[in-house]
């Protein structure tokens, strides 16, 4: 959804728009050339994505960059000092904004200055937006409490298609302004002193993989349709700081359980779901655990070990190669032992981390980029 301002916004500017090569945008090196080439001004991250661009920096590089936007997911006080290291002067903003609002909400200017500063902030609504804090009740909340945030303004999608049900639950009266709807986000949220609002965490079971809001429970139906699962739940591992999806399962007697069964049922998920809705990571159980009351506890669920994350038979590196490239895996996964034919995602990998991997394995002398990794 962002494209669309980052398309638009050069161009009613007058001004001129630099396309990545596909797969580009992965390649730090890469990123880095191109900006200084093309002497680019200004640009878009995600916050993840920002902290691997600015892990692969030297204090120096792109001063051609006069401003960058951070938005879709929370930017942390880590990537703001990071930020700041490298690029004292330029102007950092953190956008906020569901898709359903079209797209940027709010938005903060980070201060030059980040001596005092202590909370990450969303900012205040952009032009023609509100933004509103309300309890169960719909009523305002006070300075400093946390409540729901709502967002309201001209740029509000009219609804979802052939969902009434869900338009009507999530596109509400403005209860403050008439003859105006608002949108409930379910993020929790509190306004801050210096009137700026403060995003605090999803109100619901959702969760943010890879950029995408996703609910758990989509992913544990379609597991409980496979006929080999008999039980299953869904849930979190946060790793390197990125969400990755984790399912919990109990297969059937009859179900065949080689070394690549969690790759047999990633590949009958994907028939029903979008990949970056399959869980990377699996634990085979034989029952859950559950309540008093029968109802399962996620609590009880084991923690994940490292070791058992791999559905390859380990195979020691032999080659200095090999050697080489079995130690930047386990520094970045953090897992003691990687074998030549792990699958680098099994192991924890995600796409933001393969731009880390790119880096480190182009420090010690070999050229690879984003698709050879994937």
């Amino acid at each position: 959804d962002v494209s669309v301002w980052e398309l638009l916004l050069p161009l009613i500017n007058g001004s001129k728009l630099v396309f990545a090569l596909p797969g580009g945008q992965g390649d730090v090196n890469y990123l880095k050339e191109l900006i200084e080439s093309e002497q680019i001004t200004m640009l878009h991250f995600i916050p993840s994505m920002l902290e691997a661009f600015l892990e692969g920096l030297s204090a120096g590089n792109c001063i051609s960059l006069r401003r960058v936007l951070s938005g879709g997911e929370a930017l942390t006080l880590d990537q703001i000092q990071q930020f700041r290291e490298l690029f004292p002067s330029t102007r950092l903003d953190h956008t906020y904004g569901p898709t359903e609002t079209t797209i940027d909400a709010s938005i903060w200017q980070v201060p030059e200055d980040i001596s005092s500063v202590t909370k990450v902030s969303i900012g205040k609504p952009v032009a023609n937006t509100s933004l509103y804090v309300l309890d169960d009740q719909k009523k305002l909340v006070p300075v400093g409490v946390i409540g729901e945030l709502y967002v309201g303004g001209i740029q509000l999608a009219k609804g979802y298609l052939n969902r009434d049900d869900l338009t009507k639950e999530q596109f509400v009266i403005n209860s403050f302004k008439e003859d105006e709807q608002i949108y409930k986000t379910g993020d929790l949220a509190r306004w801050l002193p210096d009137g700026t609002v403060e995003f605090i965490g999803r109100k619901d079971t959702q969760v943010k993989v890879r950029g995408y809001r996703i609910e758990l429970g989509e992913i544990e139906n379609s597991l409980a349709a496979l006929p080999d699962i008999s039980q299953s739940c869904v849930m979190t591992w946060e790793r390197n700081g990125v969400n990755l999806l984790v399912s919990y399962v109990v297969v059937t007697e009859g179900f065949d359980q080689n070394i690549s069964w969690k790759e047999v049922l990633q590949e009958q998920l994907r028939e029903s779901l979008p990949d970056y809705m399959v869980p990377q990571l699996w634990v085979r159980l034989k029952e859950m655990p559950l309540l008093p009351n029968g109802k399962l506890d996620r609590n009880s669920l084991p923690s994940l070990d490292n070791s058992e994350l791999s559905s390859k038979e380990y195979v020691a590196p032999k080659t200095a190669k090999e050697k080489q490239l079995v130690t930047i895996w386990q520094d970045l996964l953090d897992v003691e032992k990687v074998g030549v034919y792990d699958n680098f995602f099994e192991l924890g990998g995600h796409s933001l981390l393969a731009v880390r991997l790119i880096s480190s394995i182009q420090e010690i002398g070999y050229s690879i980029n984003v698709r050879d990794i994937f």
